[in-house]
């Protein structure tokens, strides 16, 4: 049967990012999505496409989580941007109540093109709250200097310190995503057992056609999950599918370009020989 995979995440208006970038995710990996939105992410191209998050109601979330979870426990979910702390508390709820397994928890912290930190009370209950339920936790650099509590990271060594207190905050795994911010020639991420470091290496390509990576990432593991993937080998694939998707990223409008899910698996090229 196919595998159910869900997100409980942020709408991006724009469709590149949150629970755009998942169900696509999801669909390239065969994987059937379910979705629960937490909040709506709009842009204005009149106010430099200035960001506005408007978070769900949480009896609503609450609502389509019972929906999706009619048919009994999911093969794996993630999580991304986290409305209320009511949403995080609900999501946990429904993580014991079904015994879910296969849990990735991409710790959305920002929108891009923002500095702001979404609401740190979110943050202090996601990190409470759903971090010890995680198979693994997905954040970017600037995410895992915060929990890490070390702030700016520089280096893969620094990476591999703040692994280690990530991993003391419950998940069972963790991996780091290096990015532009590294300032290397490769883009490279830093995987986390608890036990053993495993370094990903990719080209790191010159674009700012990017929007949606992270988001992709994080669901990317999440479907190699449910189709029982090793965690590592979750991570490795979802590590090329990434890569893909930057290097083929598409101009949406005049503000920012979204990574392109069907890269991969060459989705263009198949509708163009039928």
């Amino acid at each position: 049967m196919i595998k159910k995979v869900l997100t409980v995440a942020g709408s991006d208006s724009s469709g590149g990012a949150g629970i755009q970038a998942d169900l696509k995710t999801f669909e390239e990996y065969g994987t059937f999505g379910f979705s629960a939105l937490t909040s709506v992410v709009t842009m204005d191209p009149d106010e430099g496409w200035s960001h506005t998050v408007t978070p769900i109601e949480p009896v609503l979330v609450e609502k389509q989580l019972k929906t999706i979870f009619a048919g009994g426990a999911l093969d794996a979910m993630k999580t991304g941007m986290l409305g209320t702390i009511e949403a995080i508390e609900i999501t946990r709820a429904y993580i014991d109540n079904f015994e879910m397994n296969n849990i990735v928890i991409d710790p959305v912290m920002a929108c891009k093109g923002t500095s702001e930190l979404l609401q740190p009370e979110n943050v202090a209950a996601m990190t409470r709250l759903l971090l010890p339920k995680a198979t693994i936790t997905t954040p970017n650099l600037v995410e895992a200097g915060i929990l890490s509590g070390m702030g700016d990271l520089t280096s893969v060594e620094q990476m591999k310190e703040a692994a280690k207190n990530i991993i003391d905050l419950g998940p069972k795994n963790v991996v780091i995503k290096g990015g532009h911010r590294l300032k290397s020639d490769k883009a490279i991420d830093l995987f986390y057992d608890g036990t053993d470091f495993t370094i990903f290496e990719e080209e790191l390509f010159a674009t700012d056609y990017n929007h949606g990576a992270g988001c992709t990432f994080a669901a990317a593991v999440t479907a190699g999950l449910a189709k029982d993937y090793s965690v590592v080998d979750s991570v490795s694939l979802a590590k090329k599918f990434v890569a893909a998707a930057i290097k083929n990223g598409q101009k949406i409008n005049p503000f920012l370009g979204h990574v392109w899910h069907g890269a991969y698996n060459h989705a263009q090229d198949r509708m163009t020989e039928n």
